[in-house]
């Protein structure tokens, strides 16, 4: 279903975003320097508008692999900016970092929907803020595999079982009819061993992240049968969202109101300013090189948060998990008890460009 065609789909859609994506500089500046970057990209900072300072000036985030979450990242200074006079990155892996949320060891974090979505389902006390952008993942496979419905019965490489990688190729099989239970083999390799496998020859299949895509390219193994950041339907469901420890946010809404404003105007300057922005996550260590976070963060489209409902991403990711038995919860039962959009109503209405 979604093999055929893809070609000249993926380039239809990329066209369609290259003409989309860009915002004025008007926009922009409206929407990003209020509260400044402290000099973080060359800004003066100003005032946030009024309000009751944030109930707890610490704030905890996660600091994982991908820069796909830049602007949890970029954010930096604009906290600083929003009263929070200490702000804490704590390293984990991906499903790490989905149990810190969780236990309250971090306030908030960006990350792959899919893997809130399971959260929610399993009764983690977790809610679902805001979407930031679509994409991040590309599905490269070997030659052999023309579509990806010819995945059937073959081996694909992810990292972790209940990574979002794992989740996401979840999705995919579901939405093309395969049960991803039991038509396909996951094998799960740290990263740069799952990528030498592919090239080698050894799995047909790896469900490579955003700045892995670029590597991949390069060596002109294989192909991609799926890329999710220009191929419909996934480009048009956001792919991270913010998602915050339920008590967190229930104890200290301005906090969080604070925190999800720094981090969309983040998006924004990953958006806009994506040279500037990779140079500060390579110089923090956040990256490993100026030139695939560059690529990463122009391949992305970070303004997407005030365009897409995520409550439409939330329903479209719970349907296809429901329907292979990974999801007991509906999409009514997730969206009633794992999500909370007021933040971002009110964000979206402060920040018009």
């Amino acid at each position: 279903m979604l093999g055929v065609g893809m070609t000249s789909i993926r380039k239809e859609v990329l066209m369609h975003s290259q003409h989309a994506r860009p915002c004025s500089r008007r926009r922009f500046l409206g929407g990003v320097t209020l509260a400044g970057t402290v000099g973080l990209l060359g800004w003066p900072p100003k005032p946030v508008a009024a309000e009751p300072p944030p109930e707890t000036t610490t704030l905890k985030l996660i600091q994982t692999p991908g820069v796909c979450i830049a602007p949890q990242y970029v954010a930096e200074a604009l906290l600083q900016s929003e009263g929070f006079a200490e702000v804490q990155y704590i390293q984990k892996g991906r499903v790490q970092a989905n149990q810190a949320l969780a236990s309250g060891e971090v306030h908030l974090t960006m990350g792959f929907v899919g893997g809130s979505i399971l959260q929610v389902d399993a009764g983690d006390p977790i809610v679902i803020l805001s979407g930031v952008h679509v994409g991040c993942y590309e599905l490269f496979a070997a030659d052999h595999i023309r579509v990806i419905r010819d995945l059937k019965g073959k081996r694909v490489a992810v990292t972790e079982l209940g990574s979002g990688r794992h989740v996401f190729c979840a999705s995919l099989l579901a939405y093309i009819g395969l049960d991803p239970r039991k038509d396909v083999q996951f094998v799960t390799y740290p990263a740069a061993e799952s990528m030498r496998l592919f090239m080698a020859g050894a799995i047909d299949a790896y469900q490579a992240f955003a700045e892995e895509v670029p590597e991949l390219r390069a060596q002109q193994v294989g192909h991609v049968v799926l890329n999710s950041t220009i191929d419909r339907p996934w480009s048009q469901y956001f792919c991270c969202t913010v998602a915050g420890n339920r008590e967190f946010v229930q104890q200290h809404p301005v906090a969080t109101k604070r925190a999800l404003r720094a981090i969309l105007k983040a998006a924004n300057i990953c958006a806009l300013e994506p040279d500037r922005a990779a140079q500060f996550l390579v110089d923090k260590g956040y990256a490993r090189g100026f030139d695939y976070a560059l690529e990463t963060l122009k391949a992305l489209p970070y303004d997407r948060w005030r365009e897409y409902d995520p409550e439409d991403t939330i329903r479209f990711y719970a349907l296809r998990l429901h329907e292979v038995g990974m999801l007991k919860s509906s999409p009514q039962k997730i969206i009633a008890q794992g999500t909370d959009w007021r933040f971002l109503t009110a964000l979206k209405k402060e920040l018009k460009g």
